[in-house]
């Protein structure tokens, strides 16, 4: 992990969000983080904090690269503020208008060669991109939930994305330490198109009772070699997340292995959204996702 001279401004303090600036410090970037909200950057920043600390305690990060990754993570509630960013990772809620409204707004902060990374996995980069005045600099980056733990980063053109754009971002991801695959820009990519309708089908053969959460997760990881059973996974991401993932699949798709399964309706009512609320499909008392 080594200072470069770049900047990267990180629209959103979610969950996704504060993984992503969690990737960007980590990874050698000075990173910024933007929300309307100052209480939700703060939030994003302890996130990042605290997984730091967590990866320190579990011996995966030296003390002198873990408190100088922290001292490049800052937040704002100023658009302004991400003049100077060279790149900008947009992780906001799954709403075009919003999207386009921002790169629309940015297109008169940052300058016009700033790359415009989405970390959309469901609407269309093309579209997204139409709200900047430059398209070009528009790619698709999908990283995997959680993006702190997880290598891979999907990479989508938009239509009039420009060649320099699409191999600065493969390099920019190579440098902070992540592994790419290019895909096309189509609803769900390749992952979300593959892993929506199969965890929609585990939790359908969880509600026909064709087994426990617990015999479905171990018959997943013990013969199909998966690192965590679907209802982990599920609880991680979070069944708002999977359920807004999966409408917007199916609304674009008509597909009905796309729709989420009333369960997922029902456990959402009930807060039970996984770990971050401490209650999914399992029960947590440790809410966070931190250490690697």
């Amino acid at each position: 992990m080594t200072d470069t001279a770049r900047t990267v401004a990180v629209l959103g303090a979610g969950t996704m969000g504060s993984g992503i600036a969690t990737v960007m410090a980590r990874g050698g970037q000075r990173t910024i983080v933007y929300d309307l909200d100052d209480v939700r950057v703060k939030g994003a920043v302890d996130y990042v904090h605290g997984f730091l600390d967590k990866s320190l305690a579990l011996g995966k990060i030296g003390a002198d690269a873990a408190a100088l990754a922290k001292s490049r993570v800052t937040g704002t509630t100023d658009l302004a503020d991400l003049a100077g960013a060279d790149v900008v990772v947009e992780a906001v809620f799954e709403d075009l208008a919003v999207k386009k409204d921002l790169w629309g707004q940015l297109d008169d902060i940052v300058d016009e060669r700033t790359l415009f990374h989405t970390n959309t996995s469901t609407l269309s980069v093309t579209a997204i991109a139409a709200g900047s005045k430059h398209p070009g600099r528009v790619v698709g980056t999908h990283y995997c939930n959680p993006a702190p733990l997880m290598k891979l980063v999907e990479v989508a053109d938009g239509r009039h994305t420009a060649d320099w754009a699409h191999q600065a971002t493969l390099a920019f991801l190579s440098e902070v330490g992540k592994t790419t695959v290019v895909t096309k820009d189509r609803p769900g990519f390749i992952l979300n198109r593959f892993l929506i309708p199969w965890e929609n089908s585990c939790i359908d053969a969880l509600e026909a009772g064709l087994g426990t959460k617990e015999t479905i997760d171990a018959a997943v990881t013990g013969a199909l070699g998966h690192p965590m059973g679907p209802f982990r996974l599920l609880d991680i991401v979070g069944l708002d997340v999977h359920w807004q993932v999966a409408m917007r699949l199916y609304e674009q798709l008509r597909e009905p292995r796309f729709a989420p399964p009333p369960m997922v309706e029902r456990m959402i009512a009930a807060g039970d959204l996984g770990r971050k609320t401490g209650r999914g499909f399992y029960t947590y008392d440790d809410t966070t996702l931190f250490g690697a």
